[in-house]
């Protein structure tokens, strides 16, 4: 008679592949791999299993089998940048999303902002957008910051400003992330690591200085990982992200709806397969000049529905 399995619940903490890292319920940590059927449940995505993950695993020595993975309640997911038919979930099951953004080495472009906007959106999670770098913005910069204030600042965003080098902000981000589970993403070299270090004194994420000829950050995180900063409390620093390439969403109309601005005038166009790029009689547009609607966030929607690449 062969020997009855027991099969325990926990929370992916770290992947790395091919092994991932495990909380346990009591808070210890197990290395898992996932059994073969897994990798065949979803060929769509390069990670069957997602930090953040709830699973099923069984022990097996020092070492853990995932087995099955519970019902997620949403996550952040992105086309794959290698295979553009493939996509990849940054992380699982998350209360929140910071969007650690710059205006200078390198600069965030607010289309990548927007792009992370509407996949949260999508997804029914909060966000935060934080600044950093504020101490070497320039006036003309600063003036910028200032006019983005003002445009996701009257939406469901908030928007905060960080300095990793003088650790600046930091009590109020931590305030934010108290009792929930939050995902880090931005640009490689945006300091997401010298941020996530600041949270707590036992992480140590290696942080690197952006390369004076491009002017771009180099990737010092290699794959996702979660820790645990407080009681109830996660963060998940993931690898810099350079583009940002939406998934499941190919319609104007669905992709409209995921811009909170612009959901009072949507069903007040002339006509109601409107794209709100071109068509008479569009309330979408007519918000637009009137500056109900901002022409940046305007932008980002018209280079969404075209498909255009943004970096």
């Amino acid at each position: 008679m062969s020997k009855e399995r027991i099969s325990f619940k926990g929370r992916v903490r770290k992947s790395t592949g091919s092994w991932y890292d495990l909380y346990r319920e009591d808070g210890s940590i197990l290395k898992a791999r996932i059994k073969g059927k897994l990798r065949l449940k979803d060929l769509k995505s390069t990670n069957p299993v997602a930090v953040g993950d709830w699973v099923q695993f069984e022990e097996h020595g020092d070492q853990g089998i995932i087995t099955d993975i519970y019902p997620r309640d949403n996550y952040i997911i992105r086309k794959s940048n290698n295979l553009s038919k493939q996509t990849h979930i940054l992380a699982a099951n998350l209360d929140q999303l910071v969007i650690l953004a710059s205006l200078v080495e390198p600069r965030t472009s607010n289309g990548f902002i927007d792009r992370l906007l509407i996949t949260s959106e999508a997804y029914h999670i909060k966000v935060i957008i934080a600044f950093n770098k504020l101490d070497i913005y320039n006036t003309a910069e600063l003036e910028f910051l200032n006019k983005l204030s003002t445009i996701y600042s009257p939406l469901v965003y908030k928007l905060m400003s960080v300095s990793g080098l003088h650790q600046s902000g930091i009590d109020e981000l931590l305030a934010n992330l108290k009792g929930k589970t939050t995902l880090f993403a931005g640009h490689s070299g945006v300091g997401k690591s010298t941020i996530i270090n600041s949270l707590h004194p036992d992480i140590k994420q290696r942080t690197d200085i952006i390369s004076n000829f491009s002017g771009k950050g180099k990737h010092t995180t290699t794959f996702a990982e979660m820790f645990q900063i407080a009681e109830e409390t996660y963060i998940i620093d993931t690898p810099g992200v350079k583009e940002f390439g939406l998934v499941d969403l190919k319609h104007s109309d669905e992709i409209a709806m995921l811009f909170p601005e612009m959901r009072p005038f949507i069903n007040h166009c002339r006509f109601t397969d409107c794209v709100h790029i071109t068509e008479p009689g569009c309330a979408v547009i007519q918000a637009v000049k009137t500056g109900e609607v901002s022409e940046l966030r305007y932008s980002s929607y018209i280079s969404i529905v075209n498909g255009e690449d943004i970096h």
